[in-house]
């Protein structure tokens, strides 16, 4: 007998990373689950300080041209360890990148957590948060699968928003670059 308590982030991650596949599959795309890996715990330091698997997951964030970040809702918040992140990053380490969204929780009650939580984060951070985000409650995924039609849709919506607007800014970002003549 298996648990599968925390199993539904990644499931709906793993429908992210297929839907990404079929969208386009030259996309490179990498799953970083801080469930698998040793983060330190943010101390101060500069990232470049750090080792390990601590330094992985700020120089995977910071070379990314987009990230979706999927994450569980617990007590009503994101959890110590997807802040920790973020408190391991210089404050510009988001900056142009696009930054799609799925939270997980157990029920509705929680579907405002990313509005008020995460994106005020990811903006402060300057990154470019795709405006729609893909919450999913427990009941939508059963055995591992996702069962609900329209959390499937809205997975395949955020991935095209944000590679639709990676590669929007991409473009404004090399226009930007050749006004400078570098």
């Amino acid at each position: 007998m298996r648990s599968t308590v925390g199993s539904t982030t990644r499931t709906a991650m793993n429908y992210a990373m297929d839907a990404i596949r079929a969208y386009d599959p030259d996309i490179e795309i990498q799953l970083i689950d801080l469930a698998e890996l040793d983060v330190q715990f943010s101390d101060g330091r500069d990232y470049i300080e750090y080792r390990g698997d601590t330094r992985m997951v700020a120089e995977a964030i910071m070379g990314a041209d987009a990230i979706i970040i999927g994450s569980p809702i617990f007590q009503a918040s994101i959890p110590g360890s997807l802040k920790n992140v973020f408190d391991l990053l210089p404050v510009n380490a988001l900056q142009d990148k696009v930054v799609g969204i799925i939270m997980t929780a157990g029920s509705a009650k929680h579907y405002l957590v990313a509005e008020h939580q995460l994106r005020p984060i990811l903006t402060y951070m300057k990154a470019q948060v795709v405006q729609s985000y893909v919450f999913v409650e427990a009941k939508d995924i059963f055995r591992g699968e996702i069962v609900s039609d329209d959390v499937t849709l809205r997975i395949e919506r955020l991935v095209e928003d944000t590679a639709v607007l990676t590669r929007a800014y991409s473009h404004m970002r090399l226009e930007r670059e050749a006004q400078y003549a570098f």
